[in-house]
């Protein structure tokens, strides 16, 4: 997935009148202010009540191959070329944010957006605080570790032990 295509992408889904925030590596890459890494997929945050609007605008751009089905929880779709776009569906909350349901019948709660840049233009993305919550409760990858030091430095988020340097 290249910078390229998250730009068509978002185009599509702001044409269409819809919602999307960049989340995951994008996103990070977003609150870094540029394109730190290659990606194999995009992360978004929907809103709930548009999965259905947002599938048919991904679909026709392509997206067509179903990869994951865990509504509410996400939906991830990929393209013949292997691009992926994963989409994390939140109910609204009156702040701005809102919750993704889990699967364990919890929730998962989004502050509402910030603003990213990516390419020299400003995009909707999830904030740092937020990016780090959702990388601890597993074992981080080399990838991961990167991403969370990059973002500690461009933006002072305090990282958990997990991502600490000795």
């Amino acid at each position: 997935m290249k910078e390229t295509d998250v730009f068509v992408v978002l185009d599509a889904l702001d044409n269409a009148g819809l919602t999307a925030w960049v989340d995951g590596g994008w996103g990070i890459d977003a609150l870094v202010g540029r394109t730190t890494r290659e990606h194999s997929d995009l992360d978004l945050v929907i809103l709930l009540s548009q999965v259905d609007a947002v599938r048919s605008v991904l679909e026709n751009m392509g997206y067509n191959k179903l990869l994951r089905n865990w509504l509410p929880v996400a939906l991830a779709l990929a393209d013949i070329q292997g691009r992926e776009i994963d989409l994390h569906p939140i109910t609204p909350s009156a702040e701005g944010g809102g919750t993704q349901a889990q699967p364990d019948g919890s929730s998962f709660h989004y502050p509402a957006p910030v603003q990213g840049v990516l390419g020299g233009r400003v995009v909707s993305c999830v904030d740092a605080l937020t990016q780090v919550r959702c990388h601890v409760g597993y074992e981080p990858s080399e990838k991961d570790h990167r991403d969370m030091r990059a973002l500690r430095i461009a933006t002072g988020v305090e990282l958990p032990l997990l991502y600490q340097e000795p």
